[in-house]
């Protein structure tokens, strides 16, 4: 009999194992580098164009303006960046499916070197390399896997990307506008807002890294404290008036 620490053997394999989040996808990196540049952007706005001393007025029409232009920017970037890496990734899989058409031994054994690169003793080198040539599809797969670490058949999604940055851009935007939009005529009420949106951000990414909640919070709050000043000692110099 076991002891109380002894691993329960009559347990399958789907009660012990363990789950991961869908990093694959491409909406991770994109949401985040959205809600981020978002939040941090139109709080730097709003601090530089409120602490020129511009009306209540031209400071949400601004904000407005950093929200939707930011959001379309981020979007269409995004698609863009995507979808070339994705067309640079298959154009590689043509060359490597070409390279394996004319020079199998020559890739076999460039695939045995790197399983031996791994760690694995060249008889099993020898013969993974044997049983994935024997299917050229997964050849040319494992090439690209081995060769630029990435599966060229779980490529991240432009349009994902794309919509994804969009919306995390408007929402995080949106922050430091709130309490102009609901009626308060406060600069500072509304980087404070702002920073919490920043910090509230900063802790739900944490869910995704190793990083503690704090950490991650404390760090976006300090990103957008830095643009926000900046551009608040900017807009103080010139004034609305310095200008023209």
């Amino acid at each position: 009999m076991g002891g109380i620490n002894s691993p329960d053997v009559t347990q399958g394999p789907e009660e012990i194992g363990h789950e991961h989040n869908d990093l694959s996808g491409g909406w991770l990196r994109p949401a985040v580098f959205g809600a981020m540049d978002g939040l941090v952007t139109n709080i730097a706005l709003v601090a530089g164009v409120g602490g020129g001393g511009a009306s209540v007025r031209t400071i949400v029409l601004t904000g407005m303006a950093g929200l939707v232009a930011g959001a379309f920017s981020m979007a269409l970037g995004e698609f863009a960046s995507v979808d070339t890496q994705n067309n640079a990734v298959q154009a590689e899989v043509a060359v490597e499916r070409e390279e394996l058409r004319r020079h199998p031994d020559a890739e076999k054994a460039e695939l045995i070197s790197m399983y031996q690169g791994m760690g694995l003793s060249e008889d099993i080198s020898r013969r993974l390399a044997e049983e994935v040539h024997n299917n050229p599809e997964l050849a040319v797969r494992e090439h690209i896997t081995a060769e630029l670490g990435v599966n060229p058949d779980d490529q991240p999604s432009p349009w994902t990307a794309a919509i994804s940055s969009f919306f995390c851009f408007a929402v995080g935007a949106l922050f430091p506008l709130l309490p102009y939009l609901l009626g308060a005529h406060s600069l500072l009420l509304s980087l404070a807002v702002g920073g919490t949106g920043l910090f509230a951000a900063g802790v739900l990414v944490s869910r995704f890294t190793a990083r503690s909640w704090w950490f991650n919070g404390l760090r976006q709050l300090a990103f957008g404290v830095i643009a926000a000043g900046a551009t608040f000692i900017v807009g103080s110099l010139i004034g609305v008036g310095g200008v023209g």
